[in-house]
């Protein structure tokens, strides 16, 4: 059994649609465990995360999906700070060969996402973990990959309500990268 972990925040609803997304994709690949993990500002105490509990999921966990806004062009402030403790994971090597991916939500269609992907791949990879990006190129009659990001998944969403956006397309791309992602560690793994 191959286990994945979707850690994310979520500011106003719209990431959170778009984790589930994710982890519906996740989910529905045999012989995978898929667990949704929220990080909350609670566990934020004088600007450190902490939150022991998540860390042990997570050590559990083959493979890492992250989730954040992009706020004025980079992660939240929220998983920042949870990137941040994840230092300690680095000085121990304790996440070294998991596989790693990542999404984000916008109101922009880029919205200076890439930047916020590409945050996020550098902190896994600076854990020595295996990134996996976007295998679809927007060129389909789906609109899966609308929004051209190959780091991760991007979805789009101004000022509607969670339950209107992200968009489908943008939704379906998310679940697409749950099922790489987790198809690609079952690979690795075995």
């Amino acid at each position: 059994m191959v286990r994945v972990s979707i850690v994310y925040h979520s500011g106003t609803g719209h990431t959170k649609k778009m984790a589930e997304a994710v982890y519906e994709g996740t989910a529905s690949v045999e012989d995978v465990e898929a667990q949704l993990i929220s990080i909350e500002g609670r566990d934020i105490i004088e600007g450190k995360w902490k939150n022991d509990s998540i860390f042990e999921n997570l050590d559990k966990s083959d493979a890492i999906i992250f989730g954040s806004p992009t706020y004025m062009g980079c992660v939240s402030g929220q998983m920042k700070t949870f990137m941040d403790a994840t230092a300690e994971k680095y000085f121990a090597g304790a996440w070294i060969d998991k596989v790693g991916s990542a999404f984000t939500v916008s109101g922009g269609p880029s919205g200076d996402k890439l930047n916020t992907l590409t945050t996020l791949a550098t902190c896994a990879m600076q854990l020595g973990m295996i990134w996996v990006g976007q295998e679809r190129t927007p060129y389909n009659e789906e609109g899966i990959n609308r929004l051209s990001f190959y780091f991760g998944a991007g979805g789009q969403a101004l000022q509607e309500p969670p339950d209107e956006a992200p968009n489908e397309q943008d939704k379906k791309t998310g679940r697409l990268l749950g099922i790489r992602v987790a198809e690609i560690t079952k690979r690795f793994k075995s």
